[in-house]
């Protein structure tokens, strides 16, 4: 692992913005709490408590990963971003299995795809 003073300029950027874009997703998800449903033809009442408050569940997870992924960013601990980062990429795999379970390649999966990309990259980038 590297240490704080030699973690490229570009992975803290990459950091910082991919925590920047979890924590607008997530504020996004508090006035939109259907963001999570991809058809609500199929039966789920979007306006209703439940899903109301999946919606905000889903919000906040996405929030409180960007905040903690901004605090590492601006720290710079190469431990602590693998740390958040790591996370943040078993969320992105469990989202990826869920989709390929259902058997849809939709765009949840697109976007866990690439996040959990970006996020192994910087892993990587972590200790090459």
């Amino acid at each position: 692992m590297i240490e704080t003073n030699i973690i490229p300029l570009y992975i803290k950027i990459i950091t910082g913005v991919f925590a920047l874009v979890n924590m607008g997703y997530g504020v996004v998800g508090y006035f939109k709490p259907a963001q999570i449903f991809e058809n609500s033809t199929e039966g789920v009442d979007v306006k209703g408590k439940g899903a109301r408050y999946a919606g905000y569940e889903y919000a906040s997870r996405n929030l409180s990963i960007g905040i903690g992924l901004l605090v590492v960013a601006i720290i710079g601990s190469p431990l602590s971003i693998v740390m958040v980062m790591g996370v943040r990429a078993l969320v992105e795999v469990q989202s990826m299995l869920i989709n390929l379970s259902l058997k849809k390649i939709n765009e949840g999966f697109i976007t866990a795809a690439v996040f959990f990309t970006i996020e192994l990259f910087v892993i990587i980038k972590m200790f090459i």
